[in-house]
């Protein structure tokens, strides 16, 4: 009897210390290959997402840890409990509030068009029908694309970097993308350009579980602070500079 209370005691311990150890951690669902907002500097996650979502995990108390998966996958993940919140430059479409619950939005961004330097068939919205338009699996991008534009042949991809290497190859004719992604994307391929043209405009929100009221007050708690502080326009500042390179700016910085 002494053995298995023992026993019984030993891994009520083992549990209470792993409930323990995973309480400390706050996990953020991303798809890291969205630079300035998420992208990959060596072996680890970077840029202006996880920087606030460190400092979202310090606001409430955790460490973070960054799950690196596909965008397509990420609502489904926050469902399941496999991530506490997306940080992933996803729009809060009215569509996918009936998943998930956003934060307030944090940046406003315009969706722009990229096509080949030597490409003169494309110079607005409306030249896009017909052609085929590449975009990344689950934004809004593929669902202007595919529901918009006329006789358009969409191709997904699972990051807008996939689509400029299919771009460059001429398999597809152009891109719908956010507008500092492409932009980042075209001043490392020069032989891209992007098309200055009127277009819809997204409100990005961090997104959590239905009903977790607790960590969305936490969250937007820590926007508002940091739009309040000043701290928000020093990111802006280093991760989205008018002119030169990126400035990876720290939680730890500020």
């Amino acid at each position: 009897m002494k053995k298995i209370i023992f026993a019984f005691v030993a891994l009520a311990s083992l549990l209470f210390a792993s409930c323990s150890k995973s309480s400390q951690v706050v996990k953020m669902g991303t798809n890291a290959a969205f630079p300035p907002f998420e992208y990959t500097e060596g072996t680890e996650v970077v840029g202006f997402d996880v920087t606030v979502s460190n400092l979202i995990a310090r606001d409430y108390g955790k460490q973070l840890q960054v799950v690196d998966m596909s965008f397509d996958g990420l609502i489904a993940a926050l469902q399941a409990g496999s991530i506490d919140f997306i940080a992933a430059g996803m729009t809060a479409t009215e569509e996918r509030r009936k998943n998930v619950d956003f934060s307030e939005p944090y940046y406003s961004s315009k969706q722009t068009i990229i096509v080949r330097s030597d490409t003169n068939t494309v110079s607005s919205v409306k030249d896009l029908a017909g052609k085929s338009i590449g975009v990344q699996s689950g934004t809004t991008g593929e669902i202007y694309a595919t529901e918009e534009v006329e006789k358009a042949s969409v191709k997904s991809f699972k990051t807008g970097i996939d689509a400029s290497l299919a771009l460059k190859n001429g398999a597809i004719d152009s891109i719908i993308l956010d507008e500092l992604p492409a932009k980042e994307i075209v001043r490392r391929n020069p032989e891209l350009k992007i098309i200055d043209d009127d277009f819809f405009t997204d409100e990005y929100a961090i997104a959590v579980k239905k009903g977790n009221t607790e960590l969305l007050n936490s969250i937007n708690k820590t926007i508002q602070t940091i739009k309040e502080n000043g701290t928000y326009q020093k990111l802006i500042d280093a991760f989205m500079p008018v002119d030169g390179e990126i400035t990876i700016l720290s939680a730890d910085e500020l």
